[in-house]
């Protein structure tokens, strides 16, 4: 089984808009269509859930509340337990399922997400949970730098708060030279 794709499973549903049912469907990818192609209505309101709940996850490992992102993950798995099965249509395609025949879409894709988050934390630790510096953002990801120093979910968030925190920068200087300039102006004029 391969944890690290289940893992992003979890990461793509934080991240995921899901205002309706084409927005749930977009979050399979192709080698799901079957997902895609059965998810109901009624498995909205599961995924909006389980969705805040696996957020509160990486908040709690952002923030060093292992026990919190344990006791939440736990808490997942009892509510989409794992059973796995192994599926296939031919014995070159023998491959891993995490829920038994005939489970609902939403049990499948969460059981496998909070497994593969799981076995994460017990791998790296929540510390690896991360969530976007850029506070425009707000999407998490998994931390896989050698140093554990990541702090965007990805470059194009990162040149974006570096380039507004130089602007900031640059403004401040400026709005303390003007400061400077007008004090110095208003002594002279007194002198």
């Amino acid at each position: 089984m391969n944890f690290d794709a289940y893992a992003r499973t979890g990461v793509d549903l934080v991240n995921a808009r899901l205002d309706d049912l084409d927005d749930l469907r977009a979050l399979f990818p192709d080698e799901n269509a079957w997902m895609r192609d059965e998810v109901a209505e009624r498995d909205l309101a599961i995924f909006r859930r389980a969705q805040k709940r696996l957020r509160d996850v990486f908040e709690y490992g952002t923030s060093g509340r292992d026990n919190q992102a344990v006791a939440e993950l736990n808490a997942l798995l009892e509510a989409f337990p794992v059973q796995p099965r192994i599926s296939g249509h031919d014995s070159s395609d023998w491959h891993m399922h995490v829920t038994s025949r005939g489970a609902s879409v939403s049990a499948e894709y969460l059981a496998g997400a909070a497994w593969g988050l799981s076995v994460w934390l017990c791998e790296y630790g929540s510390a690896r949970f991360g969530v976007c510096a850029d506070e425009r953002c707000g999407n998490v990801y998994l931390d896989t730098s050698s140093n554990c120093c990541r702090r965007f979910c990805s470059e194009r968030c990162a040149t974006r708060s570096h380039v507004a925190a130089h602007r900031a920068r640059k403004r401040a200087a400026v709005g303390e030279q003007v400061t400077a300039t007008a004090t110095a102006d208003a002594l002279t004029t007194v002198s």
